[in-house]
């Protein structure tokens, strides 16, 4: 019988399919082609960065597989990067996840479906008086209240589902899946079949405005593809909990990104095929609108408008909910190691990190009065492209340093492809910080916070 304190494996490749794909496909498969439309101008230019998107996710994804499969273990890259780098540099990855990466997905996440929500039935309005309120001018607390007040209500209620179990967060996880992908599909379908789409016009390369795309646009179109894809690597942190974990996590973060090219590149080209681009442009300035709404209004109407809002809603729940499932496992491992606040170390009658989840709650919900949905993706992808680097990274430095290790999934493509995944991941930091100065700039300070936590830590424990 296993410790009280201690994870139980109980989840098999089915679930971490799922989960997955439950960790990906979140808001911006409906929001982000808005964004890359007012970067591009072009159809044909979105449909390339989503893919190359894809592809470099698929790569980074392959990468993480055979680091997952080497190192797998509750916590995630926390794990892989004591064993890689040092205990520093893994403190430090944990921090981030808990100051932007992960909680603020989750905010990103909640604030979305209090959006799609407020699209189905109006939310009153909350101190509006209070709406320009502002710190510096960057950060505006107070506005949109009323939207940030739902997301807050969602947090809660899933850190407390999840409180119940892994189970309990699994089974619905996997029940929103099936409806989720079940929505999306039918979405594709009656897009392409609807007598206003356009086919002919989606592939076409030619900007609206007769400009030239920039290496830069291109750069910072996929900033926007990137949020859409980020969450695969978030299913290492439960790998204490994963059943022949050495297998299943690796083959599972392989068919589940796979799964989701695929989608994001039909319903996309279903979105363009019924809204020209210079619409999609309208909706990314009018700002609070969702591109998939608007698409689905082209062949749907009120009643498809009200449809593709629930599928939103459900879509965002579910994502927000794997999210929080997944995140507070490194936590509780740096936890136990004495290097995170030390309730979080313990869990609960349910033999889940409570106080984990309890601790990144309170940090999501401060982070939702932090800034826009826009500002809050951008910092998350300028943070972990930073660490997705470093463990592809950890392939180059685990194959010289254990050579002889049993490896269950070694990446196709070695050396090339994660030598592509690193130089990218190196391009797209440097792109962000000139065109995205200032989420970076936010995105540093949070990380570095880390830096005296450390020491602090440190100290405590050997005393």
């Amino acid at each position: 019988m296993g410790s009280p304190n201690q994870l139980k494996r109980s989840l098999g490749l089915s679930f971490v399919i799922v989960l997955v794909i439950g960790n990906i496909i979140g808001s911006g498969v409906y929001k982000k082609v808005a964004p890359m439309a007012h970067e591009l101008h072009s159809s044909g230019w979105i449909l390339i960065c989503w893919l190359l998107a894809g592809i470099i996710s698929l790569m980074g994804a392959l990468s993480n597989a055979e680091v997952a499969g080497l190192l797998a273990d509750t916590g995630g890259e926390y794990v892989y990067y004591k064993k890689i780098y040092n205990k520093f540099f893994a403190f430090l990855f944990g921090w981030s996840l808990f100051t932007i990466i992960q909680t603020a997905s989750i905010s990103s996440l909640a604030y979305v479906f209090s959006e799609s929500l407020n699209s189905i039935i109006k939310l009153p309005p909350v101190l509006e008086n209070l709406h320009d309120v502002n710190i510096g001018g960057i950060f505006f607390p107070f506005a949109d209240l009323n939207i940030k007040l739902t997301a807050i209500v969602l947090i809660l209620l899933l850190t407390w589902i999840n409180n119940k179990g892994i189970k309990a967060g699994a089974g619905f996880s996997t029940a929103l899946m099936i409806l989720i992908l079940t929505g999306i599909l039918l979405i594709i379908i009656f897009g392409f079949a609807s007598s206003h789409s356009s086919l002919q016009s989606v592939f076409s390369l030619k900007t609206t405005n007769n400009t030239t795309v920039t290496f830069s646009a291109v750069f910072t179109a996929m900033l926007a593809a990137f949020w859409a894809y980020q969450g695969w690597a978030s299913t290492g942190y439960i790998g204490g909990e994963i059943k022949n974990v050495n297998r299943n996590l690796p083959l599972g973060i392989a068919f589940g990104v796979l799964i989701v090219i695929a989608t994001y590149l039909l319903v996309n080209t279903a979105y363009l095929s019924l809204l020209p681009v210079q619409n999609l442009e309208a909706v990314y300035d009018a700002g609070n609108k969702i591109a998939a709404i608007e698409a689905v209004r082209v062949f749907g109407g009120d009643t498809g408008v009200l449809l593709i809002s629930i599928l939103i809603c459900i879509t965002t729940l579910g994502c927000t909910n794997a999210t929080i499932l997944v995140s507070c496992r490194p936590y509780y491992a740096m936890a136990q190691e004495q290097m995170f606040f030390k309730p979080v170390a313990k869990l609960n009658k349910a033999q889940v990190p409570g106080n984990s989840l309890l601790y990144q709650c309170v940090w999501a919900i401060i982070l939702i009065f932090s800034g826009t949905f826009e500002q809050l993706t951008d910092m998350i992808i300028f943070a972990v492209f930073i660490y997705y680097g470093a463990t592809t990274l950890g392939v180059f430095i685990l194959r010289k340093r254990m050579p002889d290790a049993p490896r269950p999934y070694k990446v196709w493509g070695y050396p090339y492809v994660p030598a592509i995944v690193i130089l990218f991941c190196a391009a797209l930091f440097f792109n962000t910080i000139f065109s995205r100065p200032r989420e970076a700039a936010i995105g540093t300070v949070l990380m570095l916070t880390g830096v005296p936590l450390y020491f602090w830590f440190t100290k405590r424990t050997k005393k």
